[in-house]
């Protein structure tokens, strides 16, 4: 019996990638699988004069294609994860987590300065206050740049000379086969993740088994361990895909070792914690009480409010 599946997909390249990974996997755990991706334009593709954060954060990416899930005509979408909010959408589930690419940040530097040897001022692009809060509190005389676009476009502004290096993240670039620009990966100790990045989700309704049945066939428990940990730290603390959060699960004979941090966009405050456990709910929800706890999460919380 021919199996078809019709899948959701934003315009760009690396979304396109994804969506046909995806595809690709499938056909070789179902051999008569039919499938084909119907490209959509969501509203964080068509506004990109504005930082992320100005624009809101939660279903930027994602609310065009999941209204295509609901109306049945199509049946799945894939997605980053990081870009997904941590709560499901009424009537969607994620139905499966393929393996995880590198989660790694990365420096694009045309001039080939690593992130530590940098001149001194020099001008970082990134789209993400996570990411230019950690910059910050590595290198405070740096200075953040919004930059938007695909991964492409952002490489063409660095090399225009528009800023001096951006951080990117590195499974986005090694999709593209785009490796080549990166200058330097940044380490753990420097720069932690969003949570579920280098990740991909695959959304479907929540009441089409058959979709969800084929779909579980790529399914990775180890990723999907570590990001629902990470997903739950996030969830916890009541934030965002914009907010200033970074977290990261390792996982090993299903122990899941979850690192969490919480900075101030301007990197002059942090706290950064460290928790274990088998049940991933429960260690993403002890990390974000444990920051909580410690004060840190409302004096940063206070200090975005007043940005606004």
């Amino acid at each position: 019996m021919t199996r078809e599946l019709i899948f959701a997909s934003r315009p760009s390249n690396l979304a396109r990638w994804q969506t046909n990974f995806v595809m690709e996997q499938l056909r070789k755990s179902w051999i008569d699988l039919q499938a084909e991706m119907q490209i959509i334009t969501t509203r964080g593709d068509k506004i990109l004069d504005q930082a992320l954060p100005d624009i809101g954060g939660k279903g930027l990416f994602t609310y065009e294609l999941e209204q295509a899930l609901l109306t049945g005509r199509l049946h799945a979408a894939v997605h980053s994860l990081k870009d997904l909010p941590t709560e499901d959408s009424p009537g969607l589930i994620i139905a499966s987590i393929p393996v995880r690419a590198d989660y790694h940040d990365v420096l694009v530097c045309p001039t080939g300065w690593s992130l530590e040897n940098l001149p001194l001022n020099s001008v970082i692009g990134t789209s993400s206050i996570r990411r230019g809060a950690q910059i910050l509190a590595y290198r405070p005389d740096l200075k953040i740049k919004s930059i938007r676009g695909n991964v492409e476009t952002r490489i063409k502004k660095i090399i225009a000379g528009e800023y001096d290096a951006a951080i990117m993240a590195a499974a986005g670039l090694t999709r593209l086969g785009l490796h080549g620009y990166i200058t330097e990966s940044i380490s753990e100790e420097i720069m932690l993740p969003a949570p579920g990045q280098g990740a991909l989700a695959v959304q479907c309704r929540s009441d089409d088994y058959a979709t969800i049945n084929l779909l579980q066939a790529i399914h990775h428990q180890e990723t999907a361990l570590a990001v629902r940990a990470e997903r739950a730290f996030l969830s916890a603390l009541g934030g965002g895909c914009s907010l200033p959060v970074a977290v990261l699960a390792h996982v090993q004979d299903q122990r899941i070792e979850l690192t969490g941090l919480i900075v101030a966009p301007d990197g002059s405050q942090s706290v950064r914690n460290s928790v274990s456990g088998f049940d991933p709910l429960d260690v993403g929800r002890r990390l974000a009480q444990e920051a909580i706890d410690s004060g840190a999460w409302d004096a940063i919380r206070a200090m975005l409010n007043e940005e606004k």
